[in-house]
């Protein structure tokens, strides 16, 4: 049995086949799939296919990247929502700078970063302001699902994209309070065992079974077999040989694959070490 443990069930991508697109996992031993909520309306989705499909779970949360369009008040109706026993963990969230407003400025202007003596145009200015701006709802928008999951004994997802040692600092305060799980894990084997000895998890997608995801699988060949878990990031990330196509949940039998091949062991042990460390950290016996 295999769990994928991050999916979007809720995305346009499945709105036309997701029985066909469950059936599939099912053939190929997928038993249980976490769809992740990124927004409030989202969660509720998430929770709605959770109801209506018994190898379905949810995640519920407030994705960074929709910092700026959130709510005031995301906690309240976050909270309301994981009242439902379907609802496993809280995410995902965590902080994501990858378009901030000065790299949009930066390419737009074709600016070298590094060019010596060089006076900031104000469109410059200005984007570094709207990123403090960001940067700063995102990191309470982190702190308050923390607070909300250490409230609701529930563990995170944790979205990170250039974001590292943010992230890092803002998890360092709830050492012992909470775990969670660096979905789509693509750091080095230095990073990996960073987010190990704070006791959280990693998680890692098709990226494993990229031509140039060799860093990655290096990654998961190495860090304790029972310290990460599998995922696809459906309809993303879709493994070799389907790259470039909707990603779906039955590709979590291929990412398990190619880990046991880096691993040099079964795809039966890839698959009760993960769905063990996915018990554990879901508790999905809550529903």
């Amino acid at each position: 049995m295999l769990i994928d443990t991050h999916a979007h069930l809720d995305f346009p991508d499945f709105a036309n086949d997701l029985e066909d697109v469950l059936r599939r996992a099912e053939e190929v031993e997928v038993r249980r799939i976490i769809t992740i909520g990124t927004s409030i309306e989202s969660s509720r989705r998430a929770i709605e296919l959770a109801e209506n499909y018994p190898s379905v779970y949810a995640a519920i949360g407030v994705h960074p990247s929709h910092a700026e369009e959130a709510e005031d008040d995301v906690i309240t109706p976050l909270r309301d929502l994981a009242k439902n026993p379907r609802v496993v963990a809280i995410g995902e969230t965590g902080l994501d700078y990858h378009h901030l407003a000065s790299e949009k400025v930066a390419r737009e202007e074709q600016v070298q970063v590094m060019t010596a003596l060089r006076s900031e145009t104000d469109e410059e200015i200005e984007a570094q302001i709207r990123d403090g701006a960001f940067k700063s709802k995102q990191a309470s928008l982190f702190q308050q699902q923390l607070d909300l999951a250490v409230e609701l004994g529930l563990n995170v997802v944790i979205h990170q994209r250039d974001a590292w040692e943010d992230t890092l600092e803002v998890l360092r305060p709830y050492a012992g309070k909470v775990r969670g799980v660096f979905h789509c894990f693509g750091g080095s084997l230095d990073q990996a065992n960073e987010v190990l000895n704070l006791d959280h998890l990693v998680s890692f997608t098709g990226i494993v079974t990229f031509k140039n995801g060799l860093a990655v699988r290096q990654v998961a060949a190495e860090i304790p077999l029972w310290k990460f878990m599998v995922e696809t990031d459906c309809p993303f990330l879709a493994p070799a040989p389907f790259r470039g196509k909707r990603c779906e949940p039955a590709h979590t039998r291929i990412v398990a694959e190619a880990i046991a091949a880096a691993r040099g062991i079964s795809l039966e042990e890839i698959s009760e070490a993960t769905t063990e460390t996915a018990e554990q950290f879901f508790r999905f016996n809550r529903a």
